[in-house]
């Protein structure tokens, strides 16, 4: 099994027939048609104080990586709830969303039927399902998307709902001009590491190839904790492989002490290293070069990825769609389908039939 594969239109084809990688490509795309849409979405008035996100999955990653932009530039605190139950603060100065792709995730409307007996704000992002029936039968504004695939691949549809409520609060007065830029980034960025660019010259299909049979590890300081946190999530439900994420400098206050053991998994991991030059704090920054020193004395591997882009916004999602291709090409070499989770839907259909 080689890297040629991944140059190999016909193989590709074969092994991603739900074409995974078309959805990886159309994320500029679909961030551009999202945001358009999400201009409907009226503000809530100015005596919100904080937000709550309920959500999971695919879903909440978008929430995780607003609330990255939004402690940047608001004295907003957004919680991003993954529970059946909603915090006891939530209060009539509380904007509860409740976001969920298929609108039936449990979780979700556990908390968010929760929310409706409380006097919170509330608004729903969801393309159908049970939220979008309960949300409309008790007058709650909802955003509403159709979009043909899989959760994850519609972070755009989750994030930019909220990236417009910022701007009709007037949380980010400078977002449009971050929205257009992130697009033209990723669009940019997607010339050179799409499908159709050679191993040679693509570095998401290069770091893809160096990450088989290694046990991926993915690194990163503030804000693009998150953004390592979706590469992390990206890597288990496309390719399908263990992988884990952690933070700087916290992981220099723990994990950092356990490196070199047991040597069988040290030797096979490659640690990915997300870094950015002006939004990592610069002792962070330091921080990188010490941990690359371990962990090569360690006999662990490690490669870097720099953000793309001037805004959060733009460097942030750059590095989403990098991590989202190097999920598939790896798929790829492992010659799994990256789109299905059976596992999930095994798991939500087991649940159903408890009590």
């Amino acid at each position: 099994m080689t890297s040629s594969l991944l140059d190999d239109p016909a193989a590709r084809a074969r092994i991603d027939p739900g074409d995974m990688l078309a959805a990886v490509a159309a994320l500029p795309d679909q961030c551009h048609e999202a945001w358009a849409a999400a201009q409907e979405i009226e503000a809530f008035g100015e005596e919100i104080d904080k937000v709550v996100v309920l959500g999971m999955g695919g879903s909440a990653i978008a929430g995780d990586i607003w609330r990255m932009l939004l402690q940047r530039e608001s004295k907003i605190p957004v919680f991003n709830v993954r529970q059946y139950d909603l915090p006891p603060f939530v209060d009539e100065r509380t904007l509860v969303i409740a976001s969920s792709y298929s609108g039936n995730t449990e979780e979700t409307l556990s908390a968010f039927e929760q929310a409706l007996a409380t006097t919170a704000k509330k608004i729903a992002i969801t393309a159908g399902g049970k939220l979008l029936t309960i949300a409309r039968a008790n007058g709650v504004p909802t955003f509403t998307y159709e979009f043909d695939g899989e959760p994850r691949a519609a972070i755009g549809w989750g994030l930019m709902p909220l990236l417009a409520v910022s701007k009709g609060q007037g949380w980010m007065p400078e977002v449009q001009r971050d929205v257009d830029e992130a697009i033209q980034v990723m669009g940019e960025l997607h010339d050179q590491i799409g499908p159709d660019v050679h191993t040679d010259r693509n570095e998401a299909k290069a770091l893809a190839t160096r990450l088989l049979e290694k046990l991926p590890i993915v690194y990163a300081g503030l804000p693009l904790t998150e953004v390592a946190h979706r590469w992390k999530s990206q890597l288990n439900e496309s390719a399908k492989v263990w992988s884990f994420h952690d933070e700087l400098p916290e992981l220099h206050h723990n994990a950092i002490v356990g490196f070199a053991l047991p040597k069988q998994i040290a030797t096979s991991t490659l640690v990915i290293l997300l870094g950015s030059d002006d939004l990592v704090h610069r002792r962070v920054r330091m921080r990188y070069d010490f941990t690359r020193k371990q962990l090569a004395e360690a006999g662990v591997e490690t490669a870097s990825v720099e953000s793309r882009g001037a805004s959060a916004l733009a460097q942030m999602m750059s590095l989403i769609l990098f991590g989202d291709y190097v999920s598939t090409y790896l798929a790829l070499l492992y010659e799994v389908d990256p789109k299905p989770t059976d596992v999930i839907e095994e798991l939500r259909d087991w649940l159903a039939t408890q009590s």
